[in-house]
This record gives structure tokens, sequence and C-alpha cells, in this order.
């Protein structure tokens, strides 16, 4: 990537950290750093290619756009807000996070999380494995007849799908049904203790994962949340539980 291209700003005086916070409320608290290192000591992603949260924070504090918007460990960050939670000073480092991996060209882009993104946008349940709603069901189906006929008191579970009226709408990873459906089983059961079975499964959108987020391409990441959101409304449903 040309210098150009990472210091769009650079003439005018901007730099990478100063648009980002321009998104931000408070601007993210980008610049109030302590240097304490609280974040970088609950990282799971600490020390990954010579980097952590707090010496990105700090390049990007010190002007460095091309070092923070060309290293792969944007990528190795989980985005999980644990060096938020931690930091005195409630700095968003993921939304940072996130912005430099938008300076990366989609090609350029971790192939696995692209590829996934793409995947489930070609079919109506979003499932990143590539998993039809037809399938989804019939796996479903299948697993609960045999929960009622091997485990005592199962014989009424019941997995409700594109049911009109349920309080809650229940978003599954689809990597459960395809690779480890048996999984699926603890989740009916709270589900249905828990409700009174007043909960749902939908047809489109059903699947959790959403890797397109992940991918930091927030027009996929729109489409694919939309669609949910419209699945969830379209059911009548009040509550929509995410299981990511």
């Amino acid at each position: 990537m040309s210098d150009s291209k990472q210091h769009p700003d650079k003439e005018c005086g901007g730099s990478f950290i100063e648009s980002v916070a321009e998104l931000l409320p408070e601007g993210g608290n980008l610049n109030m750093c302590l240097t304490c290192g609280a974040c970088s000591a609950g990282c799971p992603a600490t020390g990954l290619e010579d980097m952590d949260p707090r010496k990105f924070l700090r390049l990007a504090a010190l002007g460095m756009d091309e070092e923070i918007t060309t290293t792969p460990w944007v990528w190795m960050c989980t985005m999980c807000q644990r060096c938020t939670y931690v930091c005195p000073m409630q700095i968003n480092i993921p939304q940072l996070v996130y912005q430099a991996r938008q300076a990366w060209p989609r090609e350029d882009r971790p192939k696995g999380i692209i590829n996934s993104c793409d995947v489930a946008l070609r079919n109506p349940g979003h499932s990143a494995m590539g998993a039809s709603s037809e399938d989804f069901k019939f796996v479903v189906e299948d697993v609960l007849e045999e929960v009622q006929s091997e485990q005592e008191g199962m014989e009424k579970l019941k997995v409700p799908f594109d049911e009109l009226g349920k309080t809650y709408y229940l978003n599954q990873n689809s990597r459960e049904p395809v690779t480890e459906p048996d999984e699926m089983v603890p989740l009916w059961k709270i589900m249905n203790i828990g409700t009174g079975e007043d909960w749902t499964y939908g047809s489109n959108g059903w699947a959790a994962e959403n890797y397109c987020m992940f991918a930091a391409d927030d027009e996929s990441w729109e489409k694919i949340v939309r669609t949910k959101v419209k699945a969830v409304e379209d059911l009548g449903a009040k509550i929509w539980l995410n299981t990511e």
C-alpha cells in the first residue's frame, strides 16, 4: 500500500487516530492513555507480531499511521473489548483496531474471514458454513427426535420453527448443526425451562455468526444484521437472542 493511501490527511495535519476519534462518542477517549498497561495484561493477543494494545495505541498517538494500518496484529485481535473493560480511562482500542482493518484492501484481508463473510451472503440463513435453512431444520428435527426417544424426561421437548408471536427469537451458530449437532441440545433445554417454550428459531437469518463484522466490511455486516432483524420482526418476536 502506498504512503499516500496510508496517510490521506497527512498534508493537512490530520492523522489516523484523529479520523477515528471523529467517529466515536467523546472521541473514544483515544488521547487519555495513562500507559498503565492494564489493557495489554489481559489481552489474549499481547505479544503476537511484537504488538499489544498499549503499543498499538501509542503508535497511533505518535502518528505512526503506516505501522498501525499495516501490522497483521489487527487480524489477531479478537475485538473482545477486554482492554476497554479494564482501562481506567475507558479507551476504545477495539474501534481503533476495526478502523485499521478497514485500511487494508479487501483482497489483502485474511481469506478465511473474507470467504466466510462471502459464503454467508449467499444463503438466506446467512450461515458462514454454507448450511441451508432446510438442512438446518432437518438436522434439528433429527437430533430432537433422538433426544425425545433416548433421554428420560425429554419426551415432550420442543424446538419451534417459524412460530409467530413468541417472545424470543433465537439465533444458532451454524457450525453446531453442521459439525457438532448435539451441542445444540443444552440450549434447547435452557430455552424450554427458562421460557416455557416461548421461543422460536427462524428460517431466515438463523445463523448467529457474522464474519463480515470481523472482516471490517460495513456494508455486508449491515446487510446480514438487517436480514436478522427483519426475521425477528416478521415473526413478531419481542426479544432477539444471539448466541454469539
